[in-house]
């Protein structure tokens, strides 16, 4: 099925004269267009929250199938693509982050005392099912680059040596050849996407970035304050390379970091893992963290285990040998689960971020 996203590819379609019978149309307003819509088949034709005006009912009696726009949810179920920055923060830097997108979001997803009503439920499935195919064409549109994914927690703050060193990561990967990912959080997460995305500015550029955030290292107290400093570095160094964030409103409360240049945000925090580390073919890196990094630890190396083909076994590095052996002795049991099969030579253990980007670039 041809998917048509834009309103310039919906009048592609209709100039070349091959109709629409078997498209899916998501999410456009062809109200001006209605003329068109009359002049083409529509044989099995998903309109997804389109605004097709007053030719609805010739539509359905011609074989279209149309998918309403759901009332009182702040998400589209019928997502096009891939959120920005701007998208989640649409009233940053100059209003209030509780106004924004981003926080009407999160606040529809925890309404109801935790029980969902089944129209919320639907939404949230829809939109997430949009988001993953947003973020499929997305990677399909990069080739072969591969994706690597930096894994760590959200308390790393600004200012550290612990942020500043994953920033440099997040650089030296995106410079040889990788499309980071990250859990597009703050931390860990923030840092590795400020690092990739500054990676065609250099070093002195990443230090003046890092200089400049230190001002605000935590988005507690104050999100709003968070957020403009870091659209203050966006506006101080402008494009960049590619960087990918993948959070949730599970985590909400975690204001997602505006230095991914693509944002799938979901709201099922399962969907979300598992598309994270789904897509990192590239390797991940563990950096310490709590209970939600050794969840994906684990989850991904769950996947390693029972992998049948070993080219499908995702390389895993573990930052930290007093974390992982000690702390967190997770190193021990991956040892063990490792012994004998395939996935044991595509997991270490090193002590330094730099150990860790320079056993991934070496693989």
């Amino acid at each position: 099925m041809h998917e048509i996203e834009t309103l310039a590819q919906f009048d592609e379609v209709v100039a070349a004269g091959h109709g629409l019978d078997h498209c899916v149309v998501q999410s456009l307003d062809l109200r001006a267009r209605e003329d068109a819509l009359a002049r083409c088949t529509v044989d099995a034709t998903l309109f997804m929250g389109c605004d097709v005006g007053a030719a609805e009912e010739d539509l359905r009696a011609r074989g279209a199938l149309l998918f309403p726009k759901i009332p009182d949810s702040p998400l589209n179920p019928y997502r096009a693509s891939l959120y920005r920055a701007v998208n989640l923060y649409d009233t940053m830097p100059a209003g209030s982050y509780a106004d924004s997108f981003d926080a009407l979001a999160y606040a529809w997803t925890r309404a109801g005392g935790g029980m969902p009503s089944l129209q919320k439920t639907l939404v949230a499935a829809l939109h997430d099912h949009a988001i993953s195919d947003a973020l499929e064409e997305y990677l399909d549109d990069l080739g072969q680059q591969q994706v690597v994914g930096v894994m760590g927690g959200h308390a790393v703050e600004r200012g550290s040596s612990g942020y500043a060193t994953t920033a440099a990561l997040g650089m030296t990967l995106a410079q040889e050849g990788f499309l980071v990912a990250s859990g597009g959080g703050p931390g860990a997460m923030e840092a590795a996407n400020l690092g990739a995305r500054l990676s065609p500015h250099g070093p002195e550029a990443l230090g003046e970035a890092l200089g400049m955030l230190a001002s605000v290292p935590s988005f507690r107290p104050s999100i709003d304050d968070w957020v403009r400093v870091a659209f203050d570095v966006k506006a101080r160094f402008a494009g960049g390379a590619d960087t990918l964030g993948v959070p949730t409103w599970f985590y909400g409360h975690e204001p997602p970091n505006v230095f991914a240049t693509r944002i799938a945000k979901y709201c099922s925090n399962a969907v979300r893992e598992a598309t994270l580390l789904e897509l990192c073919r590239g390797g991940l890196i563990f950096l310490p963290g709590a209970a939600g990094t050794v969840q994906e630890l684990f989850q991904a190396v769950t996947a390693n285990y029972y992998a049948t083909d070993p080219s499908t076994i995702t390389p895993l590095v573990l930052v930290g040998i007093q974390q992982w052996g000690g702390v967190l002795p997770a190193w021990p049991l991956l040892r063990s689960l490792g012994t004998g099969r395939a996935m044991g030579d595509a997991i270490a253990l090193v002590d330094t971020i730099e150990e860790a980007g320079a056993w991934l670039a070496a693989r």
